[in-house]
């Protein structure tokens, strides 16, 4: 193949630019195509979000000793950026770099891969044979061929459905106007859009955390304020996580702030909840599983995660787990019904290869459908990628990160039937008066995150 043909690098996030500042710093061509008008466009979209995790976890070592060449300094490393932050602070001087600039291309959707002149059936020469990459601008389209794709689109576009068995609850379109997914900015730009209503808030993730945390800040400030937390598990002592013992700190925070709103009366916490449709009444939106009902709403925030779309590389060979939509490699490393406790190791290029040699989906993308992943572990794997695409493939199998604990392994709950993993690294948990677990100090691995508050008092995430 073409040396001299560039990696083209989908995405101008975190995670696609740390691919960018690799390559540079292996002598390699990248060119990055960004759907949004700006970098960081993903991370923009939650920029009022706090992270869990504090700077020094949230800098790509490439791309911080690109940015340092020209005079950039990580003024506070303990410190907690959001996502306002990460995209100003950060992403937007690196990307302004003379190295970097002329090589990104922003307001550029790519909306196809293949192999140049061999579509998904031809065997004939394909693994030498360039990438055809297609996108489209403000001008039209557009193809490039490239020597290899390291796609880092996120999964933000395309977030899951409320409805229990994964399809849209009956009547979810029809009350669309009334639904927000992901995080809404709540104190901020969005008060009043709930301020003094009913809203009902869906899932049992980090993002749903930061929205409660913030919906019961505002309830003290504007009467008539409610809100009715519906998750599927039986008790919500899961998914409270480490609290003190979190080796992420603000993470921990941010589960004992849902536990005292919780113990205040202040959220309403609706288990074993599996919602199966959702029916606009003159009292409002009434959420139903079964011949259960919620009360009434006004509003409703889904926080029930996002899923990879994996349109744009039909046309190439890949190997994904028919569960998490993962690499198959990687998916049992990640897998949530195998690993509750979050003890994903740090992987590379060897977990991320597909049967098209060259393609390669890194970031929070490559876990598919499955949570807590960790800025870190995809600078992990680009660094790996890009020395494999490089041919250092020493470079490419070593591990050369160590992932923070987080403070908490619990892999069997009491709302858990035999079905459930064996408890392999550590002890029961702790139950208090009010039915929310504590976790032992002893039990500690490593883990990833998910997305969390905009607010000091209850910070967050780690997103790609």
């Amino acid at each position: 193949m073409n040396a001299s043909l560039p990696v083209v690098v989908i995405g101008a996030g975190p995670v696609g630019l740390a691919a960018a500042a690799h390559l540079l710093e292996r002598g390699l061509e990248p060119l990055v195509l960004e759907a949004g008008e700006r970098v960081g466009a993903g991370m923009l979209s939650w920029a009022h979000v706090r992270m869990f995790s504090p700077w020094r976890y949230n800098v790509d070592r490439a791309a911080s000793a690109l940015l340092e060449r020209h005079g950039w300094r990580l003024e506070d490393p303990e410190g907690f950026p959001t996502g306002a932050d990460m995209a100003e602070r950060y992403l937007a001087p690196l990307a302004a770099t003379p190295e970097l600039a002329p090589r990104i291309r922003t307001g550029s959707r790519v909306i196809a891969v293949s192999r140049w002149r061999r579509d998904r059936m031809k065997d004939a020469g394909r693994a030498d044979t360039p990438f055809l990459v297609r996108y489209v601008d403000s001008r039209g389209e557009h193809d490039i061929r490239a020597r290899a794709v390291i796609d880092a689109s996120g999964t933000t576009s395309l977030p899951n459905p409320m409805g229990a068995s994964g399809l849209p609850a009956r009547g979810e379109a029809a009350v669309a106007a009334h639904v927000v997914h992901g995080m809404p900015d709540v104190l901020g730009r969005d008060r009043d859009r709930y301020a003094g209503r009913r809203v009902l808030v869906v899932g049992s993730g980090h993002s749903a955390f930061n929205v409660l945390n913030d919906l019961a800040t505002l309830a003290g400030e504007a009467p008539g304020t409610r809100i009715v937390w519906a998750l599927r598990r039986a008790t919500v002592a899961r998914v409270l996580g480490g609290g003190e013992h979190d080796q992420l700190r603000e993470r921990g925070a941010l589960g004992l702030a849902i536990k005292r709103w919780l113990e205040a009366g202040v959220l309403r916490a609706e288990t074993g909840f599996h919602l199966e449709s959702l029916e606009r009444t003159d009292e409002g939106i009434v959420a139903r599983d079964g011949e259960r009902a919620l009360p009434p709403v006004d509003e409703i925030v889904s926080a029930t995660g996002f899923r990879p779309d994996h349109r744009i590389l039909a046309e190439l060979r890949l190997a994904l787990d028919p569960g998490t939509a993962a690499p198959v490699a990687l998916a049992p490393l990640i897998d949530p019904n195998l690993h509750s406790c979050g003890s994903v190791r740090p992987h590379g290029i060897a977990e991320l290869a597909h049967p098209d040699p060259g393609v390669y989906i890194v970031g929070m993308k490559s876990y598919g459908r499955a949570p807590t992943f960790l800025l870190l572990t995809g600078y992990e794997q680009v660094r790996s990628v890009v020395a494999g695409i490089a041919g250092d493939h020493a470079a490419a199998a070593r591990v050369e990160l160590v992932l923070p604990e987080t403070g908490v392994c619990i892999t069997r709950f009491a709302d858990e039937g035999e079905g459930a993993p064996p408890n392999r690294c550590c002890a029961p948990p702790l139950t208090d008066s009010a039915g929310l677990a504590e976790a032992p100090a002893s039990a500690t691995v490593g883990c990833g995150t998910g997305c969390g508050s905009g607010r000091p008092a209850a910070s967050a995430a780690c997103c790609a």
